[in-house]
């Protein structure tokens, strides 16, 4: 039996529910890791902190005001998946600067913070 897994999602900021137009990225991982080779081989790899990251893209609706999105900082981004999964970015801020596509009425947004839990349903 086929199950849906992809396509409908949610995001609120300090539990303000957005219009998410698409394109969103969650990117939880909070170390990035780069293999070593030397000239005698793979000696491992090294790690460094990241930061994770929420971004897609917001509808321009008359309730989105580009200067209070530019505002945001220390807040909760949650975002809900189709599949179940839940992400929540704790002290989080926007980053990026905001461009407004006015043909197609939407807005990017990258939020940035200091962690991000996976949370199951």
């Amino acid at each position: 039996m086929a199950k849906a897994f992809a396509g409908t999602a949610y995001i609120r900021v300090d539990g303000r529910q957005y219009a998410l137009r698409g394109n969103l990225t969650v990117s939880p991982t909070p170390r990035e890791r780069a293999g070593v080779a030397g000239m005698d081989g793979v000696h491992g790899f090294t790690e460094a902190p990241r930061i994770p990251f929420i971004s897609g893209d917001f509808s321009t609706l008359d309730d989105v005001s580009i200067e209070e999105l530019d505002a945001i900082e220390d807040a909760t981004v949650q975002v809900e998946l189709l599949n179940g999964k839940a992400y929540v970015l704790r002290e989080a801020w926007t980053a990026q600067a905001r461009e407004i596509n006015a043909a197609e009425g939407r807005v990017a947004v990258r939020f940035e913070g200091i962690s991000m839990d996976e949370i199951s349903a």
